[in-house]
């Protein structure tokens, strides 16, 4: 018997959290114009969304991803070690970029590529490929 997940809150809650980080840069983006007159109260609301938009915008990314992660977990859709996987490769390369250059930080890098080795480990662990293939995949058990 399948049964059917209610995700529809966390598509709206997605949805609304990536429409507040898109507005709050596109209100002062669009109002600042130098060489136009402008009230006075639309210019004061603009700069002061101008300030908080660096913050409001990463609250707004950081949300987001737990939002699409939390969606992804509770579908369990066959992609989603797909992508988890794709995300740690990128985790690795910027986990190497941390030890080479000019700003190079070895703590930075170590941070990011162990765990980034252990997950993807994890990720291609038997078990774990197992829960995450499609239900036509899976390998019987006798």
């Amino acid at each position: 018997m399948i049964r059917h997940r209610r995700v529809w809150p966390l598509w709206v809650a997605l949805l609304v959290t990536i429409a507040v980080g898109i507005a709050v840069i596109a209100f002062p983006t669009f109002y600042i114009m130098p060489f136009k007159p402008q009230k006075a109260w639309v210019m004061a609301l603009a700069l002061q969304a101008r300030a908080v938009a660096p913050l409001v915008t990463t609250i707004a990314a950081v949300l987001s991803a737990a939002l699409a992660i939390l969606l992804a977990m509770r579908l369990r859709r066959w992609w989603s070690r797909a992508a988890a996987i794709v995300w740690q490769i990128l985790q690795l390369s910027v986990a190497i970029g941390a030890f080479q250059g000019l700003f190079a930080r070895a703590d930075v890098g170590w941070a990011l590529l162990v765990p980034a080795i252990i997950i993807i480990g994890l990720l291609l662990w038997t078990p774990v490929r197992i829960a995450y293939s499609r239900p036509d995949d899976r390998p019987e058990i006798a």
